[in-house]
């Protein structure tokens, strides 16, 4: 089956858009049943005048959720920020948009006095970094004594107010990993599965969990929307004149960074000259 790839921010951002099918998805990734879920906050942008003057530009997509999530003890809301990048990116992108989902007063709530709502984070990355090579990796807070080393539960407002769990889903790392069930949901992001056209995945759907093929099926309506498959080619448009700039500037870097090491071999040979040119004459003065 032809499926819109949703690497892509198009076709990410309308694969979320159906709550069922963000449930289902994100319910899984993180683990626990989510039982609302609704847009808090939308952005989607490809910032090009500013990235094109650093050396690694990004495109990234993010969706921000507030999250009804069911627990042993009642119900718990919590903020989802997903994040989804394309290109290696700077970590200070990702933490400036964090601290702006600190400091908004809109993701607390009121019971007696002001308390924060914790947040979730989920990335998906297109690219390697110094992560475990894991199609997708927990990141958890941790209490222990510092004298002892005993650990203790990472529970209660202060802690979950001041930190966040983090879920990594490296999309490089997904290709032929089907050890459970998530990874198969994820393998709907194995890039393995790139047809001539990039945009579009061939995939199994026999292989898909039964429960989880809403997910295949909305991407497959993208697929078939032609303002959507216009969308994604203007996409890639962008991002392949993204990377002609970061060649070119790593080009220039490279050029001048093999200037600056001749100028300074110049620079080393002319003080050596000067010096050995300084000791010759004081020896001939010390002769006379």
């Amino acid at each position: 089956m032809h499926v819109a790839n949703p690497i892509y921010d198009v076709a990410f951002k309308y694969l979320l858009e159906d709550s069922k099918v963000a449930k289902l998805l994100l319910s899984a990734i993180i683990g626990e049943d989510i039982q609302e879920l609704e847009f808090s906050a939308q952005e989607r942008t490809v910032e090009v005048a500013p990235l094109i003057k650093e050396k690694t530009p990004l495109t990234v997509c993010r969706i921000d959720f507030s999250a009804k999530i069911k627990t042993e003890t009642g119900f718990k809301t919590v903020i989802i920020e997903l994040q989804k990048a394309k290109l290696q990116s700077d970590i200070m992108r990702f933490r400036r948009y964090l601290g702006l989902q600190y400091q908004n007063p809109s993701n607390s709530y009121d019971d007696k006095q002001e308390k924060a709502r914790q947040i979730y984070c989920v990335y998906f990355l297109d690219y390697g970094m110094d992560l475990p090579p894991s199609p997708v990796l927990r990141v958890n807070y941790k209490v222990w004594d510092a004298y002892t080393g005993d650990e203790y539960p990472a529970s209660g407002e202060f802690v979950s107010g001041l930190h966040h769990l983090s879920w990594i889903v490296q999309i490089h790392h997904l290709k032929e990993r089907r050890r459970n069930a998530l990874e198969k949901i994820l393998s709907i992001f194995d890039q393995s599965n790139v047809t001539d056209i990039k945009y579009i995945l061939d995939v199994d759907e026999d292989l898909f969990p039964d429960e989880y093929r809403q997910i295949i099926r909305r991407l497959r309506k993208a697929m078939e929307d032609p303002q959507k498959r216009r969308e994604m080619e203007l996409e890639d448009d962008v991002v392949k004149e993204l990377q002609d700039k970061e060649r070119q500037i790593e080009a220039k870097t490279k050029a001048l960074e093999e200037k600056d090491q001749i100028i300074a071999k110049l620079e080393k040979e002319n003080a050596e000259l000067k010096l050995k040119f300084a000791s010759e004459s004081a020896s001939n003065n010390s002769d006379e």
